[in-house]
């Protein structure tokens, strides 16, 4: 069976007492923690603020022993039937999941983390696109074309190649942000989706 991951490359992760049925957190898994946990006895989880494979209980010694784990009908999301050595969450609670939902949220959080932000600019630019809203710099550019649209991205191009090659660390990322987004700009005017270019970057991870 073919495993799907997700934007980040990670599959969402659900443990389970084994015993009593109560879902004790979710987390999520690389290849390499997947691997871990199946050929070996305990889970791992990837850490997404680590950026790096976490050994669950490695610190507190809770460590989640594995008795099945499942696939869901998508082979998208992973269950982890456990027997647990001690309380799930950091908080020391049995579970992680004791906020009880009463009503809709009073506010939302945003991460903002990690390449996913790629999808939701994306998403803004086709809206862009659609709308045409005056005032907005994206719709001057579709107005434009495509020929000046790819002329932008030469030029963010020059000038990221630029902070680079004189070490501007501090103005780097700034032009690398606006190469991007000039990027998904002329996709979109181009009618091509950013998957078919994720697809050309799985094929080299290869």
């Amino acid at each position: 069976m073919k495993v799907k991951l997700n934007e980040q490359g990670l599959l969402p992760a659900i443990a389970q007492d084994a015993n009593t049925g109560q879902v004790l957190m979710m987390g999520y898994m690389n290849p390499g923690s997947l691997k871990r946990t199946v050929e070996g006895t305990q889970v791992w989880f990837y850490s997404r603020s680590r950026e790096d494979l976490w050994h669950k209980g490695e610190m507190s010694g809770n460590y989640l022993n594995l008795t099945e784990a499942w696939l869901d009908c998508d082979a998208d999301t992973i269950l982890l039937k456990v027997n647990p050595d001690g309380p799930a969450c950091h908080t020391g609670d049995v579970s992680c999941f004791f906020n009880k939902l009463e009503g809709l949220p009073e506010e939302y959080e945003d991460t903002e983390a990690g390449p996913s932000i790629l999808g939701e600019l994306f998403a803004v630019i086709k809206d862009r696109q659609e709308a045409m809203p005056e005032g907005s710099y994206t719709t001057s550019l579709f107005k434009d074309g495509v020929p000046r649209i790819a002329q932008k991205v030469v030029e963010e191009a020059g000038e990221t190649a630029i902070a680079a090659a004189i070490a501007d660390k501090e103005n780097l990322p700034g032009e690398i942000a606006d190469m991007l987004y000039h990027t998904l700009v002329l996709l979109a005017a181009s009618g091509v989706q950013p998957e078919t270019v994720y697809e050309e970057l799985r094929k080299r991870a290869k």
